[in-house]
């Protein structure tokens, strides 16, 4: 007996929708050909699968404990199938990916264990940096995707997909002279002494922006960092510096013992999410792994 595959598919799909043109129609086929195909099948078995009514075809009694059987036979085929391919894939393929060190932990490493679980087999190669070096090197073509916080205007060849908010925030410890004044503003930050990243990254450049938007002069910035003040905690913690930390990082452990300056102008919008290379198709092992971060977002 040599059954064909797409036979038994046309079987089940008929069996499911109970007339020979809507299982043809959700199959993509033509009439004829599903026709044909249960003609093969009934051929090859011996007996006839359907009664033929007004109302649409059903099942004969022997046909239904047959179906009840190939069914759950086709599905582990289905699976087993799926199976294969994902460690085709995953032997195949090389994942590159950039990430801010701020979501490395929160995005990154829980999206990559259940890929690393689906795809065993499957090579990373990583790039934990700045923004502004993830971009370069994305466009460069060294990476798939990268991770991080969404500039507000991007190169005509990049695409962004967002997948969360968290906001920059101007942060002081708490006690900080400047949180007892009854209001703070802009202006008070004129002699401030600040923690910050480089000139060349784009949160420094933000607060840069601010502060001549006010009429202020730049930042006076006693302690550059190449990146924000998260893994300084502590020095931030018993000095009076200003600094940028995410909001994200305040609520969490990081966050104990600072707060947010209480003015519009200390908060930076941000959207972070997935940056990629426009009409570049991604691999298949990266667009498996974008698949999983925005599931894990929704």
């Amino acid at each position: 007996m040599a059954l064909r595959l797409d036979d038994i598919d046309y079987f089940l799909a008929v069996a499911q929708h109970g007339q020979v043109r809507r299982a043809a129609a959700a199959l993509a086929l033509s009439q004829l050909a599903l026709t044909k195909g249960l003609q093969r099948l009934e051929k090859e078995l011996g007996f006839p699968l359907f009664e033929r009514g007004a109302r649409g075809m059903t099942l004969t009694p022997v046909a239904e404990q047959f179906r009840q059987r190939t069914q759950t036979l086709r599905a582990s085929l289905g699976d087993a199938i799926k199976e294969a391919a994902d460690l085709h894939l995953g032997a195949m393929g090389t994942l590159r990916v950039g990430v801010s060190p701020l979501y490395a932990d929160r995005l990154f490493v829980p999206a990559f264990l259940q890929l690393h679980h689906q795809r065993p087999a499957a090579r990373l190669r990583l790039m934990i940096n700045l923004n502004d070096t993830l971009l370069a090197a994305l466009r460069l073509g060294d990476l798939d995707l990268s991770i991080n916080a969404i500039p507000r205007t991007l190169p005509d060849d990049l695409q962004a997909l967002p997948l969360m908010k968290d906001d920059l925030c101007m942060v002081v410890r708490e006690g900080h002279p400047l949180l007892s004044r009854r209001r703070v503003r802009l202006q008070d930050l004129a002699d401030a002494q600040w923690m910050l990243p480089g000139p060349d990254v784009a949160a420094r450049r933000g607060v840069e922006a601010r502060l001549t938007e006010a009429g202020l002069p730049p930042p006076r910035v006693a302690v550059e960092v190449s990146n924000t003040a998260a893994p300084l905690s502590r020095l931030l913690a018993h000095s009076d510096l200003v600094a940028l930390m995410s909001e994200a990082n305040l609520a969490g452990p990081i966050g104990q013992g600072f707060a947010p300056l209480p003015f519009a102008e200390a908060r930076f919008m941000r959207a972070i999410g997935v940056v990629l290379r426009r009409n570049h198709v991604l691999p298949p092992l990266a667009l498996r792994f974008l698949e999983i971060l925005r599931e894990s977002a929704e």
